[in-house]
């Protein structure tokens, strides 16, 4: 059954120009809010140079940041051609908005990356540098120096510096819609990562799409956004987004709310209908690290909408967050989880804000076997309808469409879905199939609503039953207090003896800082897991495997890595605490 969808050629938002017609580049929205809202407020930069500081605020109105923009267009026009790729190695901020925004000015094709600080994803870093082969190195100032030293001389490096004056548009290249716009590297979560190309009228279309789903418009909408401007939510929710419908974007580091997560909070509270957007454990993490005096001082009756997405949307964590929060002003219906991938340029789906979205309690044993039953234990979060694109259900197998409550693989259509991926017409064919792009993601449609189940390469298959990794490391962590929350990885492995032998259930999970367990410590958790995953699942947990804090792999994103955890777990290149007690 196919979600039904709203008009995809739907007018713009008021006060821009009527359509897509008249402004089929996000460069034409830039060029209009500059003419429209010249001093008003485009981009906010926030830092925090000391621990509990309120923040220190750097901004750009519409025409600086349309005149810098252009101006990095010129840097680029004299440095490279039209269509090569410009990898943008730069810190969160001012400067990345405007050179992304720049590149698609130049009509380069901009590959959104990070710098070689971050720590942890140096091999990454340099394994999408040589996939997309740039023709230069886009930085800021102070970061030159270390990307200089990274690339080691092998791509030119250019920095935002180095841009005059804005270029004025005639003498800029013009793209068409179909053009390239940037490669978007996927997160690698059970693959080596790819770069997905997203056209100037797929970026447009998905921007269109989000502000829809909203009702985001200037004067009445800020989006407040920490995710790296690397990462797909990041770029579209607090670039793409804003400059489509002229409304401010505040930015700050991901380091700051990592640091303190009421950083984060205070700001969605300081403006008029935020729209922001965190992965799941960011909103567990804001649970457990926002103190009473902290919580006494927010504000969130202003917020808008918090989409809930980038991994999987966990009920127990919606409702914490609301409850935690609601004292401060926030409503239910605010916290939105929602559904995106690269391959769609991001957005798909997102519950409405206007209720509140609930868990969908059905029948453990059905679900199994890919049916949707109401009543039963199992808990499914309603991530809501598509605007402007449809959603279907597929079998994995056959591409058969499937009905109303059957679980398959989620399929969209719409204008958002990207050209395919660079360098690989194979892998493009396989996953980008009769217009509709297969996404290797599990639902199904309740409701005319997207309930996601999984990843399918992470199912776990066992006897002729499905089970879902998320839901066998929820059991985990909840009866085993040492492990660190949203950081397990659970998989099957060959048995001892060859994979003829059958398979076996494994989860490794992360100890929290501060200390390791003691083998009798170990023993217990093992009982635990063990007692809770087959009371739970009716699955034999074989091991537990309890890992220092950070051991478990993670993309660039923040997801765990399950595929990469299995294959560290069977090349024995885990550190467990006290060996031989499991078993």
């Amino acid at each position: 059954m196919t979600s039904p969808t709203t008009d995809p050629t739907a007018a713009a938002p008021a006060g821009g120009p009527p359509d897509d017609a008249a402004a089929p580049l996000l460069t034409d929205r830039l060029r209009h809010w500059a003419a429209e809202r010249a001093a008003r407020r485009a981009f906010t930069q926030v830092d925090f140079p000391e621990p509990h500081s309120p923040g220190v605020h750097r901004t750009l109105g519409w025409r600086s940041v349309d005149e810098r923009a252009r101006a990095v267009a010129g840097l680029l026009t004299r440095a490279v051609r039209p269509a090569d790729r410009v990898a943008l190695l730069l810190p969160q901020g001012l400067d990345y908005a405007v050179a992304f925004l720049g590149c698609l000015y130049a009509g380069v094709v901009a590959v959104p990356l990070f710098g070689p600080e971050l720590p942890g994803h140096e091999g990454r870093l340099a394994a999408v540098l040589e996939d997309c082969e740039p023709a230069c190195v886009l930085t800021d100032p102070p970061s030159r120096g270390s990307v200089e030293a990274f690339v080691g001389g092998r791509v030119p490096v250019l920095d935002t510096g180095g841009a005059g004056a804005g270029v004025p548009v005639a003498e800029l290249p013009r793209p068409a819609g179909d053009d390239v716009a940037y490669l978007q590297y996927t997160s690698g979560s059970t693959r080596s990562p790819s770069g997905v190309m997203v056209t100037h009228a797929n970026v447009v279309a998905n921007a269109r799409q989000a502000v829809t789903a909203f009702g985001a418009a200037p004067g009445r909408s800020t989006s407040v956004g920490w995710l790296p401007l690397f990462h797909d939510m990041g770029l579209v929710l607090s670039v793409a987004a804003p400059v489509y419908a002229g409304f401010s974007s505040v930015l700050l580091d991901p380091v700051a709310f990592l640091e303190r997560p009421a950083r984060w909070l205070r700001l969605l509270g300081g403006y008029p209908g935020t729209i922001s957007a965190a992965p799941n454990f960011a909103y567990d993490y804001c649970v457990t690290r926002v103190d009473a005096e902290e919580l006494a001082g927010l504000r969130l009756d202003r917020v808008a909408a918090l989409l809930n997405g980038s991994e999987p949307v966990r009920p127990g964590t919606l409702e914490r967050f609301r409850t935690v929060f609601a004292p401060a002003g926030l409503a239910p219906g605010a916290v939105c989880p929602a559904y995106g991938l690269a391959e769609a340029t991001v957005f798909v789906t997102a519950a409405d804000p206007a209720t509140a979205s609930a868990a969908v309690e059905c029948d453990a044993a059905a679900l199994a076997a890919g049916r949707i039953e109401p009543g039963g234990t199992a808990r499914l979060v309603d991530c809501g309808r598509p605007v402007g694109q449809e959603v279907r259900i597929a079998d994995p197998l056959t591409g058969a469409e499937l009905g109303a409550d059957r679980v398959g693989e989620i399929e969209v259509r719409g204008p958002n879905v990207g050209a395919g991926y660079w360098k690989q017409a194979g892998r493009t064919a396989e996953t980008f199939r009769d217009g509709w792009l297969r996404t290797g993601d599990l639902g199904a449609l309740h409701d005319e609503r997207l309930l996601v189940t999984g990843r399918l390469k992470d199912l776990i298959v066992v006897d002729g039953r499905n089970h879902y990794p998320q839901d066998v490391e929820e059991t985990v962590q909840s009866v085993v207090d040492v492990v660190r929350r949203d950081r397990l990885a659970a998989f099957l492995v060959p048995r001892p003896g060859g994979v003829e032998e059958g398979e076996e259930l494994v989860v490794v999970a992360e100890v929290r800082r501060g200390g390791g367990p003691d083998g009798a410590a170990v023993r217990a958790a093992m009982v635990a897991a063990r007692g809770a995953v087959a009371a739970g699942h009716g699955l034999r947990l074989a091991d537990l495997v309890l890992v220092p804090a950070d051991s478990v792999p993670r993309t660039s994103s923040g997801k765990v890595a399950r595929a990469a955890c299995r294959e560290r777990f069977l090349a024995g290149d885990l550190r467990p605490f006290p060996a031989g007690v499991a078993g």
